[in-house]
This record gives structure tokens, C-alpha cells and sequence, in this order.
């Protein structure tokens, strides 16, 4: 590696970690108006539906927390960014909700085979650097049984607004932290060996176009399905 390389790998770094520290700081505030638009009542009726030992993958700053039923076994939040889990961890704390919070990414997570009953992932597989890694790893993790919630923004279903999504998608990464708004990730999840129990599509409220588009789903680990 050259020195000039190495001085701008040097300032890639220090950007991507100034950024990620900004941008993880105001999250909450960019989604407050399309939380408040509807977002936060997806996420509840989506959530409801969670049982037994809970992950969630990409837990971020731990807007999910207050809809989990009370009544599941554990709860286990996954999150590699450290000023996203930083942010996560003081949510958790100023709440009456007991859960881990674990440093790690969704395409190496360290926990055995068989271990949730319910994996959580909402607005996480726009921005996981593999998401097909990340599906197979929730797969892994699932017991016989389990399922996989999924809320996410993804690729639009008319060619058009397809188009403008591929147009955009370098320039909305930069800006928003790593997300791909073009990511088809219905296909993903068809390709992973879950079964699609149900998707819904609509669309993401107040937001720009090209992240609009929607899918809220539950997908399941059936009970004879041979994990390869």
C-alpha cells in the first residue's frame, strides 16, 4: 500500500467514524415524522406477533423496544455499530424492559444453531454489508418452528421507480449510513429456505420516494426443513 493510499484509507476511516457517531445521534430525530405517520404503529402490530426467545438483528437505537409483548421468554438485541449500541444500551436502561445487548453483526452472530424462537429484523437488511449472509445466519439461529418478522424498504415493483432507486442508490448510501434502497429483499428471503408465512406490501409513510416502497412479513423455519 502506497503513503497516499494508506493517508486516504486513514481519512476514509475517521470520516465513516465521525459520520456513523452523527448519524446515529440524529436517527431518531429523521424518523420521528414517519414514526409518528404510522412507521411506530407498523412496528407494534408487526411485533405482537413475537414469542418466545426473541433476537433482533440491527437492533439500532432501539426503537422496537416498547413493542415487544411482555410476555416473551428473552429478549436479545443485536447491533454492531458502537454508537448505535451505545444509544441502544441507554434506552434499554431508562426502560422497565430486561434484555442483552450484543455487539455483533447479522452475517456472524455468536450464538449456537437452534437458539431464538423468533428473529426480528426491521429497516436492518437495507444496510447489512451480505443481507443473503444475514438471512442464512437468522435461519441458522432459528429453532424448527421459529420464524423470521421482517419489516423493510425495498426495491419498488414498477420498472420505473426501480430505475430511480438504481439511479440513486451510491448517492443514498453515502448519505444514509450504508443503506441500499434498490435491495430486492423479498427475493433474498425466498432464496434463503425459509417459507413466506405472508408479505404485505405498502409503503413507508413520509418518506422520500425512492425508500418507500414496503414489505411487513413473517417468514418461518418449518419444522422438517433440513437447514443446508
Amino acid at each position: 500500500m502506497t503513503g497516499s493510499t494508506r493517508h486516504s484509507s486513514l481519512i476514509g476511516r475517521v470520516y465513516g467514524a465521525t459520520w456513523g457517531r452523527l448519524f446515529s445521534v440524529l436517527y431518531d430525530r429523521g424518523l420521528k415524522e414517519t414514526e409518528d405517520a404510522g412507521l411506530r404503529e407498523k412496528r407494534r402490530e408487526l411485533l405482537a406477533g413475537a414469542w418466545g426467545r426473541v433476537l433482533e438483528i440491527g437492533a439500532g437505537t432501539g426503537l422496537n423496544l416498547v413493542h415487544y409483548p411482555a410476555e416473551v421468554e428473552s429478549l436479545t438485541l443485536a447491533e454492531p455499530d458502537p454508537h448505535m449500541a451505545k444509544r441502544l444500551r441507554g434506552r434499554l436502561a431508562s426502560s422497565s424492559r430486561s434484555a442483552e445487548v450484543v455487539q455483533a453483526p447479522a452475517e456472524r452472530m455468536p450464538f449456537p444453531s437452534d437458539a431464538f424462537d423468533t428473529v426480528v429484523a426491521t429497516l436492518v437488511l437495507c444496510t447489512v454489508p451480505d443481507p443473503a449472509t444475514a438471512v442464512a445466519e437468522a435461519r441458522r439461529v432459528l429453532r424448527p418452528g421459529g420464524q423470521l418478522l421482517f419489516l423493510e424498504h425495498v426495491r419498488a415493483e414498477d420498472s420505473e421507480s426501480a430505475r430511480w432507486q438504481d439511479r440513486l442508490e451510491k448517492p443514498w448510501r453515502f448519505l444514509a449510513d450504508g443503506c441500499h434502497c434498490n435491495r430486492d429483499t423479498v427475493a433474498t428471503l425466498r432464496a434463503s429456505g425459509l417459507a413466506l408465512a405472508n408479505v404485505e406490501r405498502g409503503e413507508v409513510p413520509k418518506a422520500p420516494p425512492i425508500v418507500r416502497p414496503l414489505v411487513v412479513g413473517r417468514a418461518v423455519e418449518e419444522e422438517q426443513g433440513a437447514k443446508g
